[in-house]
């Protein structure tokens, strides 16, 4: 049955706002062209999106061209008004947008639960507050929340977990009463691989694994564009993944033994005190195995370097190889056993240190696998480090408002 003239119209309009998006501005013409549709039929879509106020005039093209130039039509980015936030375990992350994504303010707190976990709550929520008024934002459209633990697939809540503090689940709660916007929460490491694929090292891939490298492990599975959380939101704790190498085995309650257990931040930093391997120490919130691995990359790339950040000489470039290849040797196992299960294809070794590890690392681990594997299964270093946890909840935002504001195909 063909559709009806309206609900072609609203898959014509929604066509040439998701171009308006993706391109940016564009003329007429261009929509014309883009879109495959009739001159008249884009000269009425233009006046229903001018109208509804999702579009406007943002110049004019043609200096090139004989007769009057063409007007450069654009999504109106101030329509909406967008918040992420990056929920750590010791604090809070957030950025305020404009509907296309252009950053206007951002923020960090660090947040712990001396106070009692409602004061805890309370200075999150005066964060984004505060930082929403500084973007000039009146009121919030929607707000993406990247958190650690498990999100219920069927309610989208974050679970309970022993191992989290309280005042994460209360945020998200808080949020929601507090603000007349929508209010959507995902696992971290998922939304990671959102943005490494939207605009990282994934950027050509519609499946893949993201191996988060952080303060813990953990992983999000992407399979033909489409993120896999599993029946109870586990999908990828890799943490709890049984390896060699270790004093024991995990448990339902503790991860301790697992796969976390050798590639950790501490574990990391642990390692790297073996060969000789030092980071430069606390700097902010940041896992310090990412120190430790830079630090290691740094003396191979620069072995002339004077003295570290932290007094100390830096590692021999052997010292620096040796640690490389055994933490190399460590990523293999959850990487293989990763590919045998999904055979994904390619592995980004995403978070801090997967970043920090650069194609130094995902190097070795891809020669070791293709040792451990019959798959073949490129791995990749993570572009966007501990920051793709914002930038794909901003993400989430905006889509989830452009799904609110952009025509309806119903």
């Amino acid at each position: 049955m063909p559709a009806s003239p309206r609900t072609a119209r609203a898959i014509n309009d929604r066509s040439a706002l998701r171009l308006l998006h993706d391109q940016g501005p564009l003329t007429a013409g261009q929509l014309k062209e883009m879109t495959g549709l009739s001159r008249p039929t884009v000269a009425d879509l233009v006046e229903r999106l001018r109208s509804a106020g999702l579009i406007g005039v943002v110049g004019e093209a043609g200096a090139e061209r004989r007769g009057p130039n063409a007007k450069v039509y654009g999504i109106v980015a101030d329509i909406a008004h967008l918040a992420a936030l990056d929920v750590r375990t010791m604090g809070v992350s957030v950025v305020v947008s404009d509907l296309l994504g252009t950053v206007l303010a951002e923020a960090a707190l660090p947040i712990d639960e001396t106070g009692g976990t409602e004061i805890a709550v309370e200075r999150a929520v005066a964060l984004l507050e505060e930082t929403a008024r500084s973007a000039g934002a009146r009121e919030l459209h929607s707000v993406g929340i990247g958190a650690p633990g498990l999100i219920d697939p069927t309610t989208g809540e974050l679970r309970d977990s022993g191992g989290l503090p309280a005042w994460h689940r209360r945020l998200v709660a808080a949020l929601r009463k507090e603000l007349p916007a929508t209010v959507l929460v995902e696992n971290e490491t998922n939304l990671a691989a959102v943005a490494e694929r939207h605009a990282g090292a994934a950027r050509d891939r519609d499946t893949f694994v993201l191996l988060w490298l952080g303060h813990g492990v953990g992983a999000a599975v992407l399979l033909d564009g489409r993120l896999r959380r599993g029946a109870s939101g586990g999908a990828g704790e890799l943490g709890f993944l049984p390896v060699p190498g270790t004093a024991g085995l995990p448990t339902a309650v503790d991860c301790g033994g697992g796969f976390h257990t050798l590639a950790s931040s501490q574990a990391i930093v642990e390692l790297g005190a073996e060969y000789g391997v030092f980071g430069p120490g606390p700097v902010g919130s940041g896992p310090a195995g990412e120190g430790v691995v830079r630090t290691a990359v740094g003396a191979l790339s620069a072995p002339d370097l004077e003295l570290t950040a932290t007094g100390t000489e830096p590692p021999a470039a052997a010292h620096a190889a040796a640690f490389l290849d055994t933490l190399a040797d460590r990523v293999a196992l959850a990487v293989a056993a990763t590919a045998a299960v999904l055979d994904p294809g390619c592995v980004v070794l995403g978070g801090e240190i997967g970043c920090a590890g650069g194609p130094e690392l995902a190097h070795r681990v891809e020669e070791r696998v293709a040792a451990l594997s019959p798959l073949h299964t490129e791995v990749r270093a993570g572009e966007l480090g501990g920051g793709a946890v914002l930038r794909g909840a901003l993400l989430a935002a905006q889509e989830a408002a452009q799904d609110a504001l952009f025509p309806s195909e119903s």
